[in-house]
């Protein structure tokens, strides 16, 4: 297939266009990286670029500012949601003047779309009223008129993606590094997450999956407060967890970023699972086991 991955030179976006090759596809990456090999595009126009729309067999949107930005000022909040809107805009736009339509569209979004309380949310469960929710809205319904022009529409729903280069792995793993590992906030809030193994093989299954279409949840299916979480990691990393860090000190030194982290809903990934996919790594011990051990 030929596929084209807006905003594909990330951690995500590199690890799918990997497996991608690695099958035999020809993968073409939208970036505002100048770099070989990359079609630069400054994510809100069709000039230059718009015209691959027609050799293409899928669209994948994962432009995005990382969250993992702070302090979460009021300009940056603007930027991700720029970041995140006019990019889907003008993938729309671009095939919707295609001569020739991809069968796929792939939209990627957060699981932070359920909000930020309530019991654990799956497909069904309505966009919560926070930052992160209505963020989550807009960006999906960026791209929401492809439905009306015949174009499978995937919407996949991402967790926190387990990987070593993940910044927010960083900032959870370094205190354990250096021995000061322990439980964060209270311990008892939600940190929905999947080993980014299985984000590629979610991602593949849906995409060949062809009576797959709408919100899927990318998470793993066994889910732990976040103490139990960070529990294992020290005992994968072979260190103590004793050291906590209360509610006030990250928020002082995160500012609102640190909803990521202290507050959080839990989810399920039940349209995934019904889907057939068989996850590699469905709980924390093995995921962990396979980043850190």
């Amino acid at each position: 297939m030929q596929i084209l991955i807006a905003g594909g030179s990330g951690l995500l976006g590199t690890a799918l266009k990997k497996s991608l090759i690695a099958d035999g596809h020809r993968v073409r990456i939208l970036s505002r990286r100048d770099a070989p090999g990359i079609v630069k595009w400054d994510g809100r126009a069709t000039n230059g670029w718009g015209s691959l729309v027609n050799e293409m067999d899928v669209v994948i949107h994962l432009a995005g500012e990382s969250l993992s930005s702070w302090p979460w000022t009021a300009p940056r909040k603007k930027s991700f949601e720029d970041s995140r809107v006019f990019p889907g805009l003008a993938l729309t736009q671009a095939i919707r003047e295609a001569d020739r339509r991809p069968g796929l569209f792939v939209q990627f979004s957060g699981i932070n779309h359920y909000g930020l309380q309530g019991e654990p949310a799956d497909e069904s469960t309505p966009p919560g009223s926070d930052f992160l929710a209505q963020l989550t809205v807009k960006w999906e319904d960026a791209t929401k008129p492809l439905e009306e022009l015949n174009v499978r529409r995937l919407v996949l729903r991402t967790s926190v993606v387990l990987a070593k280069d993940n910044p927010i792995m960083k900032l959870m793993s370094l205190p354990v590094k250096f021995f000061v590992g322990g439980r964060i906030g209270s311990g008892r809030q939600a940190f929905p997450w999947i080993h980014i193994k299985d984000w590629v093989g979610a991602v593949r299954h849906l995409m060949t999956d062809e009576s797959a279409r709408g919100p899927y949840n990318l998470v793993a299916p066994a889910q732990t407060p976040l103490q139990e979480f960070t529990e294992e990691l020290a005992r994968v990393m072979r260190r103590p967890h004793w050291f906590p860090v209360p509610d006030p000190i990250l928020r002082s030194v995160l500012g609102e970023m640190s909803v990521t982290i202290l507050e959080g809903r839990f989810a399920r990934p039940k349209r995934l699972l019904e889907s057939g996919y068989e996850f590699q790594f469905p709980g924390p011990r093995e995921a962990l086991t396979d980043l850190y051990d």
